[in-house]
């Protein structure tokens, strides 16, 4: 199902700012510098290289002026994960060139993750007792991991290596590799944020155009 803007932001907003009645100037302002940054890179849909050849956060280029722009529900969750990286400090080009280099890789893991039942997903109990001494702390059965691997001193404009992971062991494995040992790595769990999303959205409303609000 395609969603209007007025709709990601509102289920972004219940997500990352649950006690707020309505989005935030701050988290409006932001989706907004991150589809900007989007769409001022461009894109060569015969390259074969993910980042030059897809946009994060469109399906398609911009439409004519005064045209609607809808979006899917994964690009609402890119942009999402987006605004996540950028609360961690990284400026919007860097999210946004992180999100166009795995974005295959997203759409797939976030069609899985959505097929996958709640009950089963979310069970705490089945969580603690699958649960060892020194493992990461996750609150559903099945995570999955956006991995992002930085080189020590470098300008964080762009980040060295990134992917998307199916559990703690895989990417530890790519962080290692990615790194050599030398780097520093940063992962974002997915599944979860992506079932709480998709709930959210499921309880907006697109709104008309010049409708106050």
């Amino acid at each position: 199902m395609p969603y209007k803007r007025n709709q990601i932001e509102e289920a972004i907003s219940a997500v990352l700012e649950p006690r707020a009645s309505e989005p935030s100037s701050e988290l409006r302002t932001r989706v907004k510098r991150l589809l900007e940054a989007d769409r001022a890179l461009g894109r060569d849909p015969r390259s074969s290289n993910p980042e030059r050849a897809v946009y994060a956060f469109f399906s398609a280029e911009a439409p004519g002026s005064g045209v609607e722009v809808w979006f899917s529900d994964c690009e609402a969750f890119a942009l999402l994960n987006g605004l996540r990286l950028m609360s961690h400090g990284w400026p919007q080009g860097f999210a946004t060139v992180v999100l166009r280099r795995v974005r295959p890789e997203l759409e797939q893991q976030h069609a899985r993750i959505l097929k996958q039942d709640p009950k089963w997903l979310f069970d705490q109990e089945a969580i603690l007792r699958a649960a060892k001494a020194g493992d990461m702390a996750f609150d559903n059965r099945d995570p999955v991991l956006l991995t992002i691997v930085s080189k020590p001193g470098a300008a964080q404009t762009q980040p060295h290596r990134c992917a998307i992971c199916r559990g703690p062991g895989e990417a530890t494995r790519f962080a290692w590799e990615a790194s050599k040992g030398l780097g520093a790595w940063t992962m974002f769990e997915l599944a979860s944020v992506a079932h709480r999303l998709s709930n959210e959205l499921e309880r907006t409303e697109p709104r008309h155009r010049g409708r106050s609000g």
